[in-house]
């Protein structure tokens, strides 16, 4: 019997929505809704390029060179953007998730994986992803520290939202004061107001060729992003309380859809302690974000 490169798949349907839900890194492989585009998909046969759906455990976005201190201790960890020189978007991308529900409900996919200790990161995590599907898709992730010592966590997904069409013809909305710039290895370099510069999209306008890569934040609470088709007004909108959040214009997969990653953290939270979550023993952390119409 063959495998597929993204194993184990499972559908996902209501409310008009249908998806796929699979087991290498519990992701997610497409989203649409009465039949047109909501979240960019894969194929089948595909593994999940440029990130597409995958969930970031535990750390979003980048460490710079790898290494950081954590209670007195210095670690080094893989170089997994090895052009960069950092290492990026967590350690469960690629790992096999169990399927935890009994499958009965097909509105519902739960999944889990324990994350032991790797050179890096030696700490061990009960992992949890639950998609939902009413008027909307509803994922939750959590994370308990069920190991023996302290641990830093954060939280990041990759989602795109997609209305079918190029994200250069898309109108973009979102609220955001400030956003962190980055130099060439995506290393942050400092916070910089977003107001009247062209990263403003507080008020609906076309993105046409603009150009982002970057986080955000001081968000409102509870923040949204929303991505509109002019033409047909079809619109798909991503909501999270999160502190930070990425947006990416899509490059790699031909600015077909934008990335909006809610993040729990700033790139380099690790080395900078920036908004990082630390979990005792015992401790969970569980985080929330919306995808509609």
């Amino acid at each position: 019997m063959s495998v597929l490169p993204s194993g184990d798949q499972w559908g996902l349907r209501g409310g008009g929505y249908e998806g796929t839900v699979v087991s290498v890194g519990g992701g997610m492989r497409g989203l649409t809704y009465e039949g047109r585009p909501v979240l960019l998909g894969y194929g089948e046969d595909e593994l999940a390029h440029a990130g597409i759906g995958q969930h970031l455990f535990p750390w979003p976005n980048r460490i710079t060179d790898g290494e950081y201190t954590f209670d007195g201790v210095t670690q080094h960890l893989p170089l997994s953007e090895s052009a960069r020189r950092n290492a990026i978007h967590g350690l469960t991308r690629w790992a096999n998730w169990q399927r935890a529900d009994d499958a009965s409900d097909e509105s519902t996919v739960e999944l889990t994986h324990r994350l032991h200790g790797e050179p890096g990161y030696p700490h061990q995590l009960d992992l949890r992803l639950t998609y939902h599907l009413t008027d909307r898709l509803t994922v939750t992730a959590s994370a308990t520290n069920v190991g023996r010592s302290a641990a830093p966590y954060g939280y990041g997904a990759h989602p795109y939202l997609s209305v079918g069409r190029p994200i250069d013809e898309c109108v973009l909305e979102f609220r955001a004061a400030q956003r962190l710039e980055v130099s060439d290895r995506m290393t942050p370099t400092g916070l910089t107001p977003v107001d009247g510069t062209p990263y403003d999209f507080h008020e609906p306008r076309p993105i046409g060729a603009t150009v982002i890569d970057n986080a955000f934040t001081d968000l409102p609470s509870t923040w949204s992003v929303s991505l509109t088709d002019p033409a047909t007004g079809a619109r798909s909108v991503l909501t999270s309380d999160t502190k930070w959040m990425q947006l990416f214009t899509g490059e790699p997969v031909g600015r077909t859809a934008l990335a909006v990653e809610p993040m729990t953290c700033p790139p380099d939270a690790f080395r900078t302690g920036q908004d990082l979550i630390v979990l005792q023993p015992g401790d969970s952390h569980t985080t929330t974000f919306q995808v509609s119409v």
